[in-house]
């Protein structure tokens, strides 16, 4: 291990090329999600609902339920409710 500057020069390197293959793999990744974006679109798909559906399925169901509850709420403070939703 060669120290330069009281810093494992090796190590150091080892640790930055690791992460700079990883960031080309997330760079490729992101651009494979980008290409399933456009064929959903192109397929008719609203892609603004799939992110949010995609988000809201990260949540586990109690999260889920207590976010659309906020929602339902402020919807009805705001005048934005349905008729079916505020009853």
């Amino acid at each position: 291990m060669t120290k330069k500057g009281g810093i494992a020069a090796d190590q150091l390197r080892t640790i930055v090329e690791r992460i700079e293959r990883l960031e080309e793999e997330k760079s490729g990744i992101a651009s494979d999600i980008r290409d399933i974006f456009a064929e959903a679109k192109g397929n008719g798909y609203d892609v603004k609902t799939l992110r949010k559906v995609i988000q809201l399925r990260k949540l586990d169901a109690a999260e889920r339920d207590e976010q659309e509850h906020l929602l339902d709420t402020y919807k009805l403070a705001l005048g934005m409710a349905l008729e079916e939703e505020a009853a």
